[in-house]
């Protein structure tokens, strides 16, 4: 008899055990869950240079900056480019959503024009040389 009660014991504290496992994390909020995320929302021409519009979140107590690139892929102006950065203590790092204005500066000899098509690159850069949460598009200035 002693075994088969041990055996109820046992069976009975790993319910509870993974019970509160569930409950803990249907506790937490959603937003833990959550990645370091990144999204172009629009890329325009922005005297003297370009400006793109970029929704972004990240972890608290992540070391990073926000980088964005813009290649010109129309036939005129094929290869312009223009880069800008956020850095990482103009980020808020909350777990939300957040929208940010990266400007761009224009390289030296580049060009770009109303109606030209482009390539835009949004993603982070850490301390340690890694980019990671890369997102591309494709759009008409």
């Amino acid at each position: 008899m002693k075994s088969s009660r041990l055996r109820r014991r046992l069976a009975g504290a790993a319910a509870v055990t993974a019970l509160v496992g569930v409950g803990s994390l249907a506790a937490a909020p959603a937003a833990f869950a959550k990645a370091n995320l990144l999204a172009i929302n629009k890329v325009a021409l922005h005297a003297p240079g370009l400006q793109m519009k970029v929704t972004y979140s990240c972890d608290p107590g992540m070391n990073h900056q926000l980088v964005a690139n813009v290649v010109n892929a129309s036939t005129v102006h094929h290869g312009s480019e223009a880069a800008g950065t956020i850095k990482k203590d103009k980020l808020i790092c909350d777990y939300a959503d957040h929208t940010v204005q990266v400007n761009l500066r224009v390289e030296v000899g580049s060009y770009f024009e109303k109606g030209d098509k482009v390539k835009a690159v949004v993603f982070y850069f850490d301390d340690e040389g890694f980019s990671y949460a890369r997102q591309e598009t494709a759009a008409v200035l």
